[in-house]
């Protein structure tokens, strides 16, 4: 009883690191776009689809406690919905992110109710079988997705009707940035109240709320339902911001890299997530252009400096930084003044 009334008292204390990233990301997106320099335009852009997905997978894995690599599948169904409304005619960005959120939420709701049933390794093997199984059907449903060659030539979207297409590299990345932010947020307003507390609390001994009277299974799937409607808003921004996609994009090095950046920038924070989604790419696409062939090499060192240097990512970094500094300070440092001893040496 005692560690499910302390997962739900600390549930409240962490509702402020879960948005202080997102005010970094979005004045990180005003200084980038004010630069003149389109390449790095295009290249923050084609990163925040992947940032979006691994805010998806941090949903999942970092707040319902279940390690996931099948977050592909709904990016996959969004992408390849987007990409084939856009050759058909349909051009409109909002009915684009419309469609894909709702086909993301149906494909994560079909897999999440075999997934939600299981826990830990089973979960995540079963989760990788969905990734393999995703990137197969990409392969060979040549008739939706183009086979291994993919898609490639897929108009740009339009905000409204009659408004000229995205294709400017700022505009392109305003866009995205916005969509990526705004997914974000809203993600992070539904996480708190109760219902991060129930998460937390499952999180912390599911037998106990369950015991409490909380369906804790149908709470999870609509948890999974939820990432993955964002994971397909992920998969319609992959097609406007690369207007092409082949099944190595949905595979299971995808799966992996998203599970790889939701760790690295925190799994319990969303705004950590994107910024180690943006840290994963930059070392693998910019950093390792200097040494050509060492992509998995230093993605490999990343995951381990990750790990063992930052336990629960960069956002819980601070919260260490703090506790190091209480202890090297020392038994004797002056602790700062409750509110008893306040009233007590006003009387």
């Amino acid at each position: 009883m005692r560690a499910f009334t302390q997962a739900v008292a600390v549930a409240r204390l962490r509702s402020l690191p879960m948005v202080a990233p997102l005010v970094v990301a979005a004045l990180a997106i005003i200084v980038v776009a004010v630069a003149a320099d389109p390449y790095l335009h295009t290249t923050v852009a084609r990163m925040l689809p992947f940032a979006l997905l691994a805010v998806s997978v941090a949903v999942v894995t970092g707040h319902a406690g279940l390690p996931t690599l099948g977050q592909v599948a709904p990016y996959a169904a969004g992408a390849y919905l987007t990409a084939r409304l856009a050759l058909t005619g349909i051009d409109l960005a909002i009915v684009h992110l419309l469609c894909a959120a709702v086909v993301g939420a149906v494909v994560a709701g079909l897999a999440g109710a075999v997934l939600v049933r299981h826990r830990g390794t089973v979960f995540l093997m079963l989760s990788l079988a969905v990734a393999e199984l995703t990137a197969i059907t990409a392969g060979q449903w040549r008739a939706v997705s183009g086979g291994t060659d993919g898609l490639a030539g897929i108009p740009a979207p339009r905000l409204l009707p009659g408004l000229p297409p995205l294709l400017g590299d700022r505009t392109v990345l305003l866009y995205a940035a916005t969509i990526t932010i705004a997914a974000t947020a809203v993600a992070v307003w539904l996480l708190r109240g109760d219902r991060r507390m129930l998460l937390t609390a499952t999180r912390a001994n599911e037998d106990r709320a369950r015991a409490s009277g909380h369906p804790v299974n149908a709470h999870l799937w609509m948890v999974h339902c939820a990432a993955g409607a964002m994971a397909g808003i992920a998969g319609t921004l992959l097609i406007h911001t690369h207007r092409w996609i082949t099944p190595a994009d949905v595979g299971f090095g995808t799966a992996a890299l998203v599970l790889l950046a939701a760790v690295i920038g925190g799994a319990r924070s969303l705004g950590g997530a994107a910024v180690g989604a943006v840290i994963v790419l930059g070392v693998r696409d910019v950093v390792a252009v200097e040494v050509p062939g060492h992509a998995p090499l230093l993605v490999g060192a990343l995951f381990v400096i990750g790990v063992y240097a930052l336990p629960g990512g960069l956002t819980a970094l601070p919260a260490r930084l703090r506790r190091r500094h209480r202890r090297h300070a020392g038994p004797h440092a002056a602790a700062p003044p409750t509110a008893a001893t306040s009233v007590r040496s006003t009387s």
